[in-house]
Formats: structure tokens, C-alpha cells, sequence
């Protein structure tokens, strides 16, 4: 797995108006971003982080920009198959 350094998440107007279509808010991402338990690289240097917000658990696609710098690109709930995959990691 690849280790990610996040020393800052990037915010626009569009990112924040894409999660919360999904009602999502940033305060939530960046608590499951806290939270994360697992992580993988999806496609095209973005990365799809699972963590908990609350009693939520979102997923978080990031995408590196400069350095350790990430653009929220969306969040959401996780789906069934990311749940699970994130609850074996107990295992």
C-alpha cells in the first residue's frame, strides 16, 4: 500500500458543491480523512481513502497536486463492497 502524506486537502467552490450533492460536508471528510483505515491508488495518481465521520463511513477520492497537497475530488458513503473490504481489515 502506498503510503500517503496529506499535509493539506484543497477546497474550491466545485468540490465542495460535488460532496454536497452526495451530503457530504467538509468537516465530515476531513474527519474521515483523520480516520482513515484503508487506502489504495484507483487510476491516473488519485487514491480512494475509506474512513469513518461520525457513524458514517465515506469514500474519498484524492487526487495528489503539488507535494502532499490533495484535491477532494469527491465523497460519498462507502458502498457495500468498500464496507466490506474496509471491515476485513479487522481481520
Amino acid at each position: 500500500m502506498t503510503k500517503i502524506i496529506l499535509e493539506q486537502l484543497i477546497w474550491d467552490d466545485w468540490n465542495t458543491g460535488h460532496i454536497k450533492k452526495h451530503k457530504v460536508t467538509r468537516a465530515e471528510v476531513e474527519e474521515a480523512i483523520q480516520r482513515v483505515k484503508t487506502h489504495e491508488e484507483v487510476k491516473n495518481g488519485r487514491f480512494l481513502l475509506i474512513g469513518r465521520a461520525g457513524s458514517r463511513l465515506l469514500s474519498v477520492i484524492l487526487s495528489q497536486e503539488e507535494g502532499n497537497k490533495y484535491y477532494v475530488v469527491t465523497a460519498r458513503d462507502a458502498a457495500r463492497k468498500e464496507r466490506k473490504h474496509f471491515y476485513e481489515e479487522d481481520e
